[in-house]
């Protein structure tokens, strides 16, 4: 299974305020922006990609989101790293058979196509993983 870096999620508070940070400072560009309105998702997203590299910011939309207590909790900063596998099935299936835990009710095909599901950050000494694939 090839795990290949995707982009990395970092908890804000608010998109507009820091975006000009990335875009004038970082020379990203602004490639997608959408809110999710899940339940256990809620979260508005902008996707800013800087050469090869991908980061979305991510603003709580009410304050019981996950994104909202991670900001709570822990401040602004990295939310989670995501790496894209070939076969999410499988590359589940792989990391289980090697005692990882997942948060089972991540699993889900966001708004955009990406099917993705959460590392339980007990299995990754405290960091939250996203694996996801494009169908």
């Amino acid at each position: 299974m090839n795990y290949v870096l995707d982009h990395v999620g970092i908890a804000v508070r608010s998109i507009d305020d820091i975006l000009p940070f990335y875009l004038n400072v970082l020379k990203g560009e602004l490639i997608d922006r959408y809110t999710s309105d899940a339940p256990g998702v809620e979260v508005h997203v902008a996707v800013v990609r800087t050469d090869d590299k991908i980061m979305e910011l991510l603003e709580p939309t009410n304050k019981n989101s996950p994104i909202a207590r991670f900001v709570k909790q822990k401040g602004k900063g990295v939310h989670h790293i995501a790496y894209r596998v070939d076969d999410l099935d499988k590359a589940i299936s792989e990391a289980r058979q090697n005692g990882v835990r997942f948060l089972d009710n991540t699993l889900r095909t966001n708004s955009r196509g990406r099917r993705l599901i959460y590392m339980n950050p007990a299995s990754t000494d405290g960091t939250l993983i996203e694996l996801c694939d494009y169908k």
